[in-house]
């Protein structure tokens, strides 16, 4: 099961929050998944996902986003996405 706590940082602050809730066992193709559905309901283009990404969720139970990561100008410090598993 994946429950995941998106947030988005500007200034220190969260300006949007999200929980995104999912059956499926954690993998690559599913925290993908996951983040797609998450950026649609933000309203924002999908950043591009690297290993490394995927590998802090796993170990740290977080992963940030900066604006490099987005393809399209993004108006936030970050994405937040976090385990809300704990």
């Amino acid at each position: 099961m994946i429950r995941i706590w998106a947030k988005i940082m500007k200034d220190g602050k969260i300006i949007k929050e999200t929980i995104y809730e999912s059956f499926a066992p954690v993998s690559y193709n599913t925290f993908y998944e996951s983040l797609v559905e998450i950026c649609h309901s933000f309203d924002i283009t999908t950043p591009v996902v690297i290993k490394k990404h995927f590998e802090n969720y796993n170990e740290f139970n977080n992963t940030r986003f900066l604006p490099r990561d987005f393809i399209e100008h993004v108006s936030f410090d970050y994405l937040v996405i976090e385990n809300a598993l704990l």
